[in-house]
């Protein structure tokens, strides 16, 4: 049974919410307050649906506690509907963003969307049109053919194979990919990337606006 972790402080929101999704046969813990979540703890969370105004610690703190340790998929669920809101969720490493007042049928679909991604990203391979990577051998192919991709450059595709259509944030992929003593600012980021580009070449990694990087499009296999 897939375990949501539900934090949201109003009482009538979080009783419904959770209603919702216990109906699609999830395990749900809520939490009414903002804790420091420690990144070890998510393992056992398959998703977390996050309020932003939260007493105690703010939802864009519990957001970033998560993103220091862990991939599990985040779905803001916020009053706070201002385009800075949403870029600064995103850039935070949220996976997707909803304002309130919500349709409970729109918010069962998205949590159902991203429940999936958990167990595909544990696959060993993606394939996305002429690309294909083997996460196990770390080995990269295009239309057949073996790309050799430097260190870094095969880090960054991983980081972003394994959420396959999310944005994965600048800030994100430096902290966690990049050699932090050699390599570990944006603009390096940015060049691993156009290098990348070109052994691939194009179609593959597209550039979120003020975000960071994503890989479009990506098949996974079991």
């Amino acid at each position: 049974m897939p375990t949501v972790l539900l934090v949201e402080d109003d009482a009538s929101l979080g009783e419904q919410v959770r209603a919702h999704l216990e109906g699609m046969g999830l395990h749900v813990i809520w939490w009414t307050r903002g804790h420091a979540v420690d990144p070890a703890m998510p393992p056992a969370v398959d998703l977390v649906v996050l309020d932003l105004m939260l007493p105690g610690r703010s939802g864009f703190e519990v957001l970033s506690d998560l993103r220091r340790g862990s991939d599990v998929p985040v779905l803001v669920l916020s009053a706070r509907d201002g385009s800075a809101d949403k870029v600064e969720a995103l850039k935070r490493g949220a996976d997707d963003y909803m304002t309130k007042p919500f349709w409970p049928e729109e918010l069962v679909e998205r949590v159902r969307a991203r429940l999936r991604r958990p167990v595909l990203q544990r696959t060993n391979r993606v394939e996305l049109g002429d690309l294909a990577i083997d996460f196990e051998r770390r080995q990269v192919w295009v239309d057949g053919a073996e790309v050799h991709l430097a260190p870094a450059e095969y880090g960054i595709l991983e980081a972003l194979a394994r959420r396959p259509g999310a944005a994965v944030t600048r800030r994100w992929l430096v902290a966690n990919v990049l050699d932090p003593d050699r390599e570990g600012n944006e603009r390096t980021l940015d060049v691993h990337v156009s290098r990348l580009r070109r052994k691939l070449g194009t179609g593959f990694v597209d550039t979120v606006w003020g975000i960071g990087y994503r890989l479009a499009g990506a098949r996974i296999d079991p």
